[in-house]
């Protein structure tokens, strides 16, 4: 072969290859993945050299894979071309940064090293330095930092250096700034939205909403009767609920988890209708009543007053229990206010309508002391009844002060009907009555003039209390003792008396002085 056709043929095999420079960007294939290098031909005589450092994915590298590399010599002393793809990709950053950025945008990074003072951030190849004052990282470890994507935002352009500041905090705020203005901007009163529970109080639970928070209060979390917002909601929890109210100014947010599901109210009074008999479950116990629900999410009231037909005071802290099982008769409903009253007493029958056939006046009845007043006592009796033996009429002769001086709870006695109110739903007892009333016989054995000696019981105002004897009080009259005597008196004193007044009808005694 002559030499023209040797010139020929080289020339037609350098014309094959691409004209590249040094110093700019070309694409080129991977052909061979070494332990350090990665060859990649760009379509020159030589294949390029590529340190393997500079691939980030080198997980994903494969053979054939297109890659984007700065060439930085043309030949080395081995006659390769010497390529960088790190220099590749800070151009190809610098150029996006130049072009679609400035400072104060934000951007996506990936963290590639920590170093002293803070971070190194890959900005779409460039490279950007993240301070530690700005990185707001809390409670995240440096492995799982390390290769993390983020959002930054710029700090500062060193054009000079073709280097950033980034500042994670910043884009944080920005984030969370534009996530609510999002929200107030798309957002609606009726709107069903997904939340966090991010705290839970007393009152009700915060709800991250994703930036902006909002409150679910524990009347809104259930138709039914709640305790303790806790009951149903735990820190962490997702839930759906509706937006009730939207208040940008002060930034509040109302929330219903109720509202997701139907309101029993609805169709109560076809549910329940006046007089239905039905049993239910106490949930609630107040001194005032009881509160006995129906079904999940329906309550009801049984007030104290419709506990028994019995007059005397209940505890209902003693009769019932929560998760006590009760029959009950609906009276009424109001359901825009959703209220239900209820009755326990209604099932019985009301024992008043025959009280008077039942305890004629005069007649002898036997009863159970069940209560105390400081005016009497109760004495329940058959039919569930109660009586009242007033402090009045326990004796004939003696002031009885405190009922429970001669009478004891659950003691039985007898006593008899001194009169019967149904309106006012009141039987009178008297205790007293069961003996014959002896003030004409103590008129008689008493007449005007007799001495006696007596034991004073009470001294006040108006006079001196002196027991003279088989339950018999009489009264020491104040105008009847002279006023340095009145004074010296004390009770337990032994005291001589005499009779000046027996009056039968008012069943008292007065005395004076004897001399």
């Amino acid at each position: 072969m002559n030499d023209e056709n040797n010139k020929a043929l080289l020339e037609m095999y350098t014309a094959s290859f691409k004209d590249i420079k040094e110093g700019e960007v070309i694409k080129g294939k991977v052909v061979r993945i070494g332990i350090k290098d990665v060859l990649v031909d760009v379509g020159y005589k030589s294949e390029g050299v590529v340190n393997k450092e500079e691939f980030s994915d080198q997980g994903n590298l494969v053979i054939g894979q297109e890659v984007e590399v700065y060439v930085d010599s043309k030949e080395d002393d081995n006659g390769m071309i010497v390529l960088s793809r790190d220099k590749a990709r800070r151009l190809y950053g610098w150029d996006k940064i130049n072009q679609g950025f400035k400072e104060g945008d934000l951007v996506d990074g990936h963290i590639r090293k920590k170093v002293k003072g803070g971070f190194i951030v890959d900005v779409y190849g460039l490279e950007g330095f993240l301070p530690a004052s700005l990185a707001m990282f809390k409670n995240v470890s440096e492995r799982e930092l390390l290769g993390g994507t983020y959002k930054f935002k710029i700090v500062k352009i060193n054009t000079l250096r073709k280097s950033l500041i980034v500042s994670r905090k910043e884009a944080v705020q920005k984030e969370k700034e534009d996530v609510k203005a999002k929200f107030w901007e798309n957002r609606k009163v009726g709107d069903v939205v997904t939340g966090m529970v991010k705290n839970i109080t007393d009152f009700g639970a915060f709800i991250d909403l994703g930036g902006v928070d909002g409150l679910l209060h524990i009347t809104d979390m259930s138709w039914s009767r709640v305790s303790h917002p806790s009951e149903l909601l735990a820190v962490g929890d997702k839930v759906e609920v509706t937006i009730l109210g939207l208040n940008k100014e002060s930034s509040k947010v109302s929330l219903g988890l109720k509202q997701r599901s139907a309101d029993p109210w609805t169709e109560v009074a076809n549910k329940f209708p006046i007089g239905t008999k039905i049993k239910g479950k106490v949930v609630n116990i107040v001194p005032y009543g009881v509160f006995v629900e129906l079904e999940k999410g329906i309550e009801g009231l049984i007030h104290i007053s419709e506990i028994s037909w019995q007059k005397r005071a209940i505890n209902t802290q003693e009769l019932f229990a929560i998760g006590d099982m009760v029959e009950v008769q609906v009276l009424n409903i109001d359901r825009d206010n959703r209220r239900i009253s209820l009755s326990i007493k209604q099932l019985e029958g009301n024992p008043w309508l025959e009280a008077e056939s039942k305890y004629p006046l005069g007649n002898k009845v036997t009863g159970k002391i069940s209560g105390f007043t400081d005016f009497g006592a109760f004495v329940e009796l058959d039919g569930n009844l109660d009586g009242m033996i007033h402090v009045s009429d326990m004796s004939w002769t003696h002031r009885v002060q405190n009922p429970q001086e001669i009478l004891k709870k659950g003691q039985k006695v007898e006593v008899v009907v001194l009169s019967v109110d149904a309106q006012n739903k009141k039987i009178s007892l008297g205790l007293k009555h069961l003996m014959e009333n002896p003030w004409s016989r103590i008129a008689q054995e008493n007449p005007l003039g007799t001495e006696l000696e007596g034991e004073v019981t009470s001294k006040n105002n108006f006079g001196v209390f002196v027991n003279l004897g088989n339950e018999l009080e009489g009264l020491l009259y104040l105008n009847e003792i002279p006023k340095e005597k009145f004074e010296t008196i004390n009770v337990a004193d032994k005291i001589k008396v005499k009779v000046i007044k027996v009056d039968v009808d008012q069943m008292k005694i007065g005395l004076g002085l004897a001399e």
